[in-house]
This record gives C-alpha cells, structure tokens and sequence, in this order.
C-alpha cells in the first residue's frame, strides 16, 4: 500500500514540476489582461514554440510516466476500502481532469506556435495567437491546482492510515467479569467473623 502511495506521490510531483517550469511563460500573460505588452506575448510564445518541437522521445516518455501515475491510482481504488474511496476517488478525479485539460485544450493549441513569424520586441503580436497564448497559461495552472489537490488528497490519506495504525497499537484493557469477586473484603467484615468464631 505504502509504495502505491509513494507512485503517485513521485508522478504528481514530477508533473507538477513541469508545470512549475511553464510559468517562465504563463507568469507574463496571467492576471494582467487588458495590460498585457506584445513583448511579454512574444516571449510566452518562443517558450512555447520550443515546447511544440519537443522530441517524441520526451513525449513517450511523459505520456507513459501519466499512465504509471493514472494506473496506480486506479489500482488502489480499486481496493474498495473506505480511505481509498474517500482519497484515491478524488485523486482520480483530479487526474482525470488534468489529462483531459491537456488532451483537448493543451495539446491542439501547441501546432500554432510552430511556426512564429520573425519578430522583435517592437513588432505587433497576431491577433490569432493571442487568445491561444492566454488560453495555454490558464490551463497550466488548472493543472497546477489539481495535481497540488493530488497531494493534498495522498497526504490526507497517509496522516488517515498513521492515524489508524496508532490506535490500532494501544492495549485494550477489559474490565474481567468477577471484578467484584476479587476485590479485598472491607475491614469491618474481616472483624465480624474473627469475633464469630471466637
């Protein structure tokens, strides 16, 4: 259980570290529409451009390290435990939600920044490229967001199950059914029968 937990601990962080890399270029879009300059566009869209002619070897990779995570998750939940349905169901959920964002908005916005007209700092940005720039900054950090949800959830879990292991470990004392039996006699009664037998 402790290793599955360690998968997608290791995974979520690993992703989430990408997209901590990403904000070289999503800091300079988000949060500042309508003052947004061309020079911060321009420079989004060269990171950008240099993600879309990432090697398909990095792609592989990237897309079997997801499977690894996805499958783990589902693994545990799996388990029908009430901590896994509880904390695995909402990781699952993230997760999902994370390769959904990047399967249908992510990936088919990457092909526009192929090919960048040649440019300079001074130079006006395309009108097309604009909303596909903003639009690629605000689903990296719906991504951001949900994997550190991730971690949340897993940590969650693991402080759930330490929690039970520690309460499972204190002694249980039983009250023994001839309490009463045992006890020692009261003082005034010893006297009486020393005083009935003489």
């Amino acid at each position: 259980m402790a290793w599955r937990i360690s998968i997608v601990v290791c995974v979520t962080s690993f992703l989430l570290g990408i997209l901590f890399t990403h904000w070289i270029a999503d800091s300079l879009t988000l949060w500042k529409s309508p003052d947004i300059l061309d020079e911060h566009l321009w420079t989004a869209a060269s990171y950008y451009s240099i993600l879309a002619r990432m090697p398909d070897n990095l792609v592989y990779f990237l897309a079997a390290t997801v499977c690894l995570g996805g499958g783990t998750i589902l693994w545990s939940l799996g388990d029908g435990q009430a901590g896994n349905l509880m904390f695995d169901g909402g990781s699952t959920f993230l997760y999902g939600t994370v390769v959904a964002v990047y399967l249908y908005s992510v990936m088919p916005t990457l092909p526009n920044f192929l090919s960048l007209p040649v440019h300079s700092s001074s130079t006006t940005y395309p009108p097309a490229l604009r909303s596909s720039t903003l639009d690629l900054a605000s689903n990296n950090l719906i991504c951001s967001v949900a994997l550190t949800g991730i971690l949340v959830f897993q940590a969650g879990r693991w402080w759930a199950e330490h929690k039970d292991g520690k309460d499972d470990d204190k002694p249980v004392m039983d009250k023994p059914e001839n309490a009463d039996s045992n006890r020692a006699p009261k003082r005034g009664t010893k006297l009486r029968k020393q005083k009935t037998k003489s």
